[in-house]
Formats: structure tokens, sequence, C-alpha cells
């Protein structure tokens, strides 16, 4: 049992249950060096080590009615702050967990979107060569790739031969390659 001017932890602690608040500040003075210590050897951290001492003798402040110790003054306290250093740590490892998890999130939203930017600005571009396109050929060519009709129903609907329609698309989609080939060229390149 430690002492303080002929005072032990028991006579502190029944003292402490009725609210002297001396008999609290003389605890506090015995064994806030020794916690910080044991705190620090773990922690590191100077000014988290003082503010989780300070949580363990609020606690134990407001506590001070119903605490049962019967035994050991220092063991419960130490006890305290272990469990402040587990718990410090577990909020430690679970914030860096979150922030793994949106970092993961944010990397996988940032390619996607951007991917899904580059294919909208694709196909704005594919429509603005397809408006370009011949007016007979821009019509064959959306009947074929739009509508999905075979060359016999869109020569049958247009009143063309299946060879005419054949060459509308064949010409449509060699256009199309030689204008956007530069596009599709620098999409390749920027996406990485």
């Amino acid at each position: 049992m430690s002492t303080t001017l002929g005072i032990d932890d028991r006579q502190l602690l029944l003292r402490l249950k009725t609210g002297d608040v001396d008999a609290y500040e003389l605890l506090y003075h015995r064994y806030k060096g020794l916690l910080y210590l044991h705190a620090y050897k773990r922690l590191q951290s100077r000014e988290e080590v003082k503010d989780m001492i300070h949580e363990v003798f609020l606690d134990f402040w407001e506590k001070r009615e119903v605490l049962e110790i019967t035994n050991n003054l220092s063991a419960y306290l130490y006890q305290s702050v272990r469990y402040k250093i587990i718990n410090h740590f577990n909020k430690a490892k679970l914030a860096q967990q979150y922030l793994d998890s949106l970092t993961t999130f944010s990397a996988a939203y940032s390619s996607t979107t951007d991917y899904m930017m580059r294919e909208n600005m694709l196909k704005g571009l594919i429509e603005k060569e397809i408006e370009r396109l011949p007016a007979k050929m821009r019509h064959v060519f959306e009947l074929s790739r739009n509508e999905g009709l075979t060359h016999k129903q869109i020569a049958c609907m247009l009143n063309l031969s299946e060879q005419s329609v054949r060459s509308h698309i064949k010409n449509a989609l060699r256009i199309l390659r030689l204008k956007l080939g530069i596009y599709l060229l620098l999409a390749f390149l920027f996406r990485f």
C-alpha cells in the first residue's frame, strides 16, 4: 500500500467515496506520473498520454461512489490505462481501415467516372461523324446499326439493291474509321 503523508490508499478511497476532493487530488498526484510512464511506453505521444491519464482520473472521479476496489488501487488504475490504450489502438486501426476503404473506393470511382466520361465523349464524336455522312449513306447505316435491320430489309424498305445497301454500310464504316481513328488512338493513349 502506498502512503503519502501517512495516508494509505484505502483511507483515501473511503474519503473519495464521500466526494472528498483533497483525497482525489492526493491519489491523482500519487499515481499520475507512474501511469504516464506506463502509457508513454506504448503510445510515444505526450499529448495523447496526458489526455488519456486525465480521462482515466475523470472516469475514476465520476465512478467514485460505485467503485468497489478492495485489493490494489494501482492495479485498478493500470488496468484502466491499459483499456484506454487498447481502445486507442482499436480506434486507430478502425480509422486506418476506413481510410484504406475510402482510398480504394475513391480510386475505383475515379477510374469508373473517367472511363464513363471518355466513353460518353467517344459516343458523342461517333454521333457527330455519323451526322456528317451523306444523307442516304447515313440513313442506311442508322437503319443497319441502330434499328438492327438486315441488308435485305433495308433494301426492301428503301427500294435499293442489297449490293447498294452493303456498299453504303461499307463506305460509312470506312469513313468513320478514318475520321475516328485519331480519336480512338488519343483515347487509348490518354487512358493510362
